[in-house]
């Protein structure tokens, strides 16, 4: 008898946990589908301060000046004013192998020449969780080194692709601070910004890791360097219009941490291997345009905002048409 009852006690409250679940997902998407309405102002659009991610054939000898003359044909008409070049990863206690990118030098000076106008990072990462140890400082100074070693290719900057850093990593921040000795343009991706409150605990309870940093954490990555690129990708989504209004709360808050002089990217898929069929129809490029024009309406005109595109090598022409038709050539 007593038994029976405890089983039914604990059904009850597992079926009230799963009705407050349900709750709060139909807040959130209710939440997410008022931030996708209204409509764009037309200045609402590219300035010219976009960014892609280009794959690692460029650096290591799969491509070849003739391939960088094609990719400044499509670019030419674009906002790109920034690529980022996949030119690592760091092993696993930090140090970067030449051998991965033999090709960087005469990339880069291909670019000079065919692109002079786009400033070349390299993109430099690993996965911190299971692998590469941040908090080793050895490993820290095997990172530095590598990235001394490949600015003499001269690249213009570097771009950081650490995933996933936690909210309040002090060791990042120290990474950050000393890479200024380096370079004169630093990048990082970063990961999505806690859209409310309570979702980024809920998260990492749910995966093991931040999926989201706190506001304050944010800001201070901001603060060490010049641009910061927000993947709001893989986002979880499960249709358009929740995406796109996804996409807007992660501008409008980031336009509101993001100091003026900081360069703020927000990332839009041009890939189509999310794993899952839905997250495939939920992202696009126009859905990640669109959201970022309606933050960008709200929040007033600002310099040193842009799309970053994810990635050339996956993306489409359908991709590309969404890019210059839903944010560099806006209609009235």
């Amino acid at each position: 008898m007593i038994a029976r009852t405890v089983i039914r006690r604990g059904l009850r409250l597992l079926a009230l946990a799963l009705v407050v679940v349900v709750a709060l997902a139909g807040l959130l998407a209710a939440a997410l589908r008022v931030q996708f309405t209204g409509a764009p102002a037309a200045w609402a659009k590219s300035t010219g301060d976009d960014a892609l991610w280009l794959g690692h054939m460029w650096v290591d000898g799969r491509r070849g000046e003739a391939d960088v003359e094609r990719l400044a044909r499509r670019l030419g008409a674009t906002g790109i004013k920034d690529v980022y070049v996949h030119s690592g990863p760091f092993a696993w206690d930090g140090r970067l192998d030449p051998a991965k990118y033999p090709n960087a030098r005469n990339f880069v000076q291909w670019m000079r020449k065919h692109l002079p106008n786009v400033r070349v990072s390299a993109w430099l990462g690993q996965s911190v969780e299971n692998g590469l140890d941040l908090d080793d400082p050895k490993a820290r100074d095997n990172v530095l080194a590598g990235v001394a070693a490949i600015m003499e290719q001269g690249y213009d900057g570097v771009h950081y692709n650490f995933e996933p850093v936690g909210d309040g990593d002090t060791e990042f921040l120290d990474l950050l601070e000393r890479t200024r000795r380096h370079t004169g343009l630093l990048s990082t991706s970063m990961p999505q910004i806690e859209p409310y409150p309570g979702l980024r605990l809920t998260a990492r309870a749910v995966l093991g890791h931040d999926k989201y940093w706190s506001p304050g954490f944010f800001q201070q990555v901001a603060a060490r360097v010049d641009q910061v690129a927000i993947m709001t990708y893989d986002s979880g989504t499960p249709a358009h219009s929740l995406y796109g209004g996804h996409v807007a709360r992660q501008a409008e808050l980031a336009l509101d941490l993001t100091p003026p002089g900081k360069h703020l990217l927000i990332g839009a898929p041009a890939y189509h291997d999310h794993g899952l069929p839905w997250l495939d129809a939920a992202e696009s490029v126009a859905a990640a345009a669109e959201g970022a024009r309606l933050a960008l309406t709200e929040h007033g005109p600002r310099e040193r905002f842009g799309l970053a595109l994810y990635v050339d090598f996956a993306a489409t022409e359908e991709d590309w048409r969404e890019y210059m038709t839903g944010w560099m050539a806006v209609d009235s």
